[in-house]
């Protein structure tokens, strides 16, 4: 028997290759002669560094950056030797984690952060980018970032804010830029400026009040109509829509950003996830998939990672089965059926132990492992 492991993260409980280890260790006791294929997966948000790394043989690397709040920060990226590639979640530069609640305001924070951690990594050697926007506290249409990779766009010295965009100027940019490439993991579709845009929709959960609102929209569509003037940089758009590109206003603008300045793609961050790690690949053949994340609700057949790793079981007619700590209202996920990891009647702060979350998915791939057995899947 060849069974697939790709379970997300359970968050505050276990990493996606701890779930994996532990289906594992579960399976085998089982079939101690099944092929078990443990392959770390996530869906571009947080948690995509640590599973991209530890199932990828890379190595996790620190810088202090400046934060959110122009405040220094220790924020971690990965980086694979093999291919030159660094995984970055610029949450972990600027994220709203990092802002406390009564200082949340996008018209200060800045994606700065950001661009020192691509900064590093190019100078460490990285050619090959794979970034998650997710969670962002920002609203600066990536301003920040390019300043610190060397665009400049203001008399004043030091690093702007949107509002105070004069021009755009890319004569100092870093010359290595040209050799990179740019993978952003983003599942917003959402464009940069309008009624559906990135200040209407996203800002005031980041602090903006309806005034802000209206400014940080206003200050977008400035700086979108500047960049379509002045041609700033090469872009696989036409410069006059790039602004209405879906996922152009995802992060507070960064997806503008990556773009317009950096010839960045925008991709599923599932999908995303699943190519880097050759997922499809290995399901190819396989018995059974077992995937996975810490609740299953209705969200996830909206593009997280267990729906995509269902995907591709049901492309390749192999079977999937779900794994959560708690399934909400749902029975299955693209027709294959949920399993709630819960052996026993236990709190949540119990359940989210990692003793007993390990535990509890041990048993639980064991079950499936022998269900499995007995409707012939040897």
């Amino acid at each position: 028997m060849r069974i697939v492991l790709a379970i997300d993260s359970f968050k505050g409980s276990m990493t996606s290759m701890e779930a994996a280890s532990a289906a594992k260790e579960g399976i085998l006791s089982v079939c101690p002669h099944a092929e078990v294929i443990p392959v770390p997966i996530a869906d571009g948000g947080e948690g995509t560094v640590e599973a991209l790394v530890s199932g990828m043989g890379g190595e996790v690397r620190t810088v202090t950056v400046h934060g959110p709040l122009l405040d220094p920060v220790s924020a971690p990226y990965g980086f694979l030797p093999e291919s030159n590639t660094a995984i970055i979640e610029m949450a972990a530069a600027s994220g709203l984690v990092l802002v406390p609640k009564e200082k949340r305001n996008p018209t200060l924070t800045t994606t700065y952060g950001v661009g020192e951690l691509i900064r590093h990594a190019i100078e460490s050697g990285a050619r090959h980018f794979i970034i998650g926007i997710g969670g962002s506290a920002t609203h600066d249409c990536g301003v920040g970032m390019l300043q610190a990779l060397g665009w400049r766009f203001s008399y004043k010295d030091g690093i702007c804010s949107l509002s105070e965009v004069e021009f755009i100027d890319k004569s100092g940019v870093l010359p290595a830029l040209s050799e990179c490439t740019f993978r952003i993991a983003c599942d917003v579709t959402n464009p940069l400026c309008g009624e559906t845009g990135a200040a209407s929709v996203y800002s005031p959960q980041k602090g903006a009040d309806e005034a802000m609102v209206k400014a940080l929209d206003g200050a977008s569509l400035r700086f979108a109509e500047l960049y379509t003037k002045t041609g700033a940089a090469a872009s696989p758009f036409p410069c006059g829509a790039l602004h209405t590109h879906p996922g152009a206003g995802a992060a507070g603008g960064l997806g503008f950003a990556f773009l317009g300045f950096l010839g960045g793609e925008l991709c599923s961050g599932i999908r995303l996830i699943m190519e880097e790690t050759g997922l499809e690949e290995k399901i190819i053949g396989s018995d059974l998939v077992i995937t996975g994340e810490g609740r299953i609700d209705a969200q996830t057949s909206m593009g997280k990672a267990p729906a995509g790793v269902a995907e591709l079981g049901k492309k390749h007619g192999v079977p999937v089965f779900m794994v959560a700590g708690g399934c909400k209202n749902v029975s299955a996920v693209n027709g294959f059926p949920c399993f709630s990891v819960l052996r026993g009647p236990m709190t949540l702060d119990e359940a989210m132990k990692a003793e007993n979350a390990k535990n509890n998915m041990r048993e639980t791939a064991a079950a499936i492992t022998a269900a499995a057995l007995c409707l012939g899947k040897e």
